[in-house]
């Protein structure tokens, strides 16, 4: 709240915050949005300028004129059928929100009539409608919202939906797309991720073209798990990645996202009606319907292999299901083959581990490359030890859903590792791309 003399000043002149006014103060003269103050002195007047941004002008000696008082937009009556062609899921993140200048507060647009509200162009691409299935930060998200969110999927595509597209905060967004990729198989419909790096208040934020061409995605011809989102710093194109190689690259830029081990599905341009194909990808109506399986385990551990990680810290784990360890190079934990004296080798633990019925998975730290347990000693005493993931070039986090989803299915060893080992969802590349 501002402080009984601003708000005597502004009641005088009839402003309200969310009307545009200028103020004319010692720095110049500026005009925007009236904010409300959220924070800081009382005698601040916070401005929401034309490029986005907001800044604090300190009242004394300032003047402030009204331009224009705020208007609550009204939107006619909605014409659209109940059900759209595309099923918008909500999951929070920030693709999910909006700001309400007149408050200030951010809160989620999910529904048919919000989302319109908020990206009017939505209507040129598709009908759409929607539903909120949770409102959580997406690091709050766990396998039983997985398995919650694969069950709306697979509701929407019994109910009729032409393709669903899944708004996600960006932080986990490759966990969830790797555990739709394994629980929703032979998909006859696009299911398409979709994140926003940057909030809806701000002039570079990227949620409406990752949206809209989520959407137009959800239209075409392919059917499997995609996510979508910029290709590059400007608001050019999207790029659709494949739902078990992608990974967040970036902790803040728009091109965050990148395909790894496996060039992008396609390039997404609604407005010029572009879908480029770069890899092949699966079509609608190739084989079979829908088959929904949601059985994971939810007691898998994974660790960081490090330099002078302590074997006491891997004996801790039995009481998982199953374990993956992003191991460094091509696949390699302390093993100690040279009896160094300081050393401390984790494979012993490893190996009692996997002896007592636990799988062990291996994952890269690497970003990019393929696994090979054959080239070096540690490598080859790992995998003589019974570890799992010998020539993958899977990602750490789609190794640990596919864990999750295998330990699902089965306990046994030996199935474990066979299953493990094929590729059940694009996870496993045959061949290594040279760029």
């Amino acid at each position: 709240m501002y402080s009984d003399k601003i708000q005597s000043i502004l009641k005088k002149k009839k402003i309200d915050v969310g009307d545009e006014v200028e103020i004319d103060s010692s720095k110049g003269k500026f005009s925007g949005l009236l904010m409300p103050r959220t924070a800081g002195a009382p005698d601040i007047l916070v401005l929401k300028l034309q490029n986005g941004y907001n800044i604090g002008i300190d009242s004394k000696g300032t003047g402030v004129r009204l331009l224009k008082k705020g208007e609550t937009k009204k939107h006619p009556p909605i014409s659209h059928p109940s059900r759209g062609e595309i099923a918008i899921l909500g999951c929070g993140g920030t693709i999910a929100s909006r700001v309400e200048y007149k408050t200030g507060a951010v809160f989620p647009a999910i529904s048919a009539d919000e989302l319109r509200a908020a990206f009017p162009e939505l209507d040129t691409v598709s009908t759409i409608h929607s539903r909120e299935l949770f409102e959580l930060f997406s690091d709050d998200m766990t396998i039983l919202h997985w398995k919650k969110l694969a069950e709306a999927v697979g509701a929407e595509i019994k109910d009729g939906a032409k393709g669903v597209v899944v708004m996600h905060g960006t932080d986990t967004l490759s966990y969830t797309s790797a555990a739709l990729s394994f629980m929703l198989q032979h998909l006859p419909v696009p299911v398409v991720i979709v994140g926003s790096q940057r909030s809806s208040d701000r002039p570079s934020s990227d949620n409406r073209i990752n949206l809209m061409n989520a959407v137009f995605a959800a239209k075409q011809d392919f059917a499997q798990v995609g996510v979508c989102m910029h290709a590059g710093t400007s608001d050019d194109v999207c790029h659709l990645h494949p739902g078990t190689k992608v990974r967040k690259m970036h902790s803040s830029r728009r091109d965050a996202f990148k395909s790894i081990n496996s060039k992008p599905l396609a390039i997404l341009d609604y407005r010029a009606n572009r879908f480029e194909q770069l890899l092949e990808i699966r079509k609608r109506g190739d084989g079979g319907s829908l088959k929904l399986n949601t059985k994971m385990s939810d007691n898998v551990a994974m660790v960081y292999v490090h330099p002078g990680i302590r074997p006491e810290l891997i004996s801790k784990l039995d009481s998982y299901d199953g374990i993956v360890l992003i191991a460094t190079g091509l696949g390699h934990i302390p093993t100690n083959p040279f009896n160094d004296k300081l050393a401390k080798p984790i494979l012993p633990a490893v190996r009692q581990l996997i002896a007592s019925g636990i799988p062990i998975v291996v994952a890269p730290q690497t970003i990019y490359g393929r696994l090979d347990l054959n080239v070096y000693t540690n490598g080859r005493l790992l995998k003589e030890a019974g570890a799992i993931g010998d020539g993958a070039d899977w990602t750490p986090e789609c190794a640990y859903v596919k864990l999750c989803h295998v330990l699902g299915q089965t306990k046994d060893m030996k199935k474990v590792k066979e299953m493990m080992e094929k590729n059940i969802a694009g996870e496993i590349s045959e061949r290594s791309p040279l760029d």
